[in-house]
């Protein structure tokens, strides 16, 4: 792990409430797909964020933060960084990154509530650009379609990778909405029939990560074949 002080270079609005941050360390971070840095907001408060950019270049790292004036924990981030153009952060960290080809020949399922997409994101784009022939699917559960802010490109990664499967589940849909429904954790239950043969990677809420952990392994998913730093602490 690195303590660094790194450079806020761009803030940019994805919806009304997610942010996209890029930080320019001093130098080049190594991190595996699906890690997290914490922002380091006094000695004793430390805010976790995971890294939504590919660890094919540690030179500027993304941040997807979900932040309103309600949400102090990642509001008072945004603004720090706003504010002082620069943050310091520690990091990598976590356990639930990307098992690649060498340890693994299990399909992909990449599971995210929310801004928790930014840990899936990560590990998706690892995958492909290792040109791994195996399959992955990446459900992004969200409230509408609106907080869907990647929905045009992961659209477009699905036409250009015939392995990648996106499958966007909207909780409460527009009447235009024709894709999946309801919540993503059902979304996937329907969708897979054999759980046991995938290797399953889930970012969101601890509570959605929990009922993954325990309806997911009552469906027949091994325990050790389901990452996600949330299980840590459920």
């Amino acid at each position: 792990m690195q303590t660094m002080l790194c450079q806020v270079t761009a803030i940019e609005a994805l919806t009304a409430a997610v942010y996209r941050v890029q930080l320019q360390p001093p130098q080049a971070m190594k991190f595996k797909a699906g890690q997290y840095l914490q922002v380091v907001m006094g000695e004793r408060d430390k805010r976790p964020f995971s890294i939504a950019s590919c660890p094919s270049d540690g030179s500027l790292l993304e941040l997807h933060i979900g932040a309103t004036p309600e949400n102090k924990y990642a509001y008072e981030v945004l603004e720090s960084m706003r504010n002082n153009g620069c943050i310091e952060i520690e990091g990598p960290l976590g356990d639930a990154w990307y098992r690649d080809d060498t340890q693994s020949t299990r399909p992909l399922i990449l599971i995210a509530g929310g801004t928790g997409f930014s840990y899936a994101w990560s590990i998706a784009q690892a995958h492909l650009q290792h040109k791994s022939t195996r399959p992955v699917t990446l459900y992004w559960g969200v409230r509408s379609s609106a907080d869907l802010y990647l929905h045009d490109q992961l659209q477009a990664l699905a036409e250009v990778y015939p392995h990648f499967y996106y499958r966007p589940v909207v909780q409460y849909p527009e009447p235009t909405w024709t894709g999946l429904t309801g919540l993503v954790h059902q979304a996937v239950l329907t969708d897979q029939s054999d759980l046991g043969e995938a290797d399953v990677y889930a970012a969101g809420r601890f509570e959605m990560v929990r009922i993954i952990r325990d309806e997911f392994h009552a469906n027949g998913l091994p325990l050790v074949q389901l990452y996600g730093d949330a299980l840590a602490f459920i």
